[in-house]
């Protein structure tokens, strides 16, 4: 079953964002995972969401989304990330 990882940001510093966003993008490649949607808050509807944009990446399934997140390549880019904006990453199962 397919595995979702959604993340909700707010960026501190664009450049620094741009540089990670390039370094997802290429660690996504060899888990075949795919960027589903990407955007800009427009409101909040209910709730309390801090975040103003938000990621979700869909992987094959649990394990590789794990293998992905735990991947040298992407635990490189982790110092980046803290920089660059606060966000929440979080996964779920289908």
């Amino acid at each position: 079953m397919a595995a979702y990882l959604i993340g909700n940001i707010t960026i501190k510093d664009a450049d620094l964002w741009q540089q990670y966003v390039a370094g997802v993008k290429s660690s996504l490649v060899p888990f075949e995972a795919k960027i589903v949607f990407r955007g800009d808050r427009l409101e909040v509807l209910a709730g309390n969401q801090p975040h103003d944009r938000v990621v979700v990446i869909e992987f094959r399934d649990e394990a590789t989304l794990n293998e992905w997140f735990h991947s040298k390549d992407y635990q490189a880019l982790i110092p980046l990330r803290e920089q660059a904006a606060d966000v929440v990453i979080t996964a779920y199962r289908t």
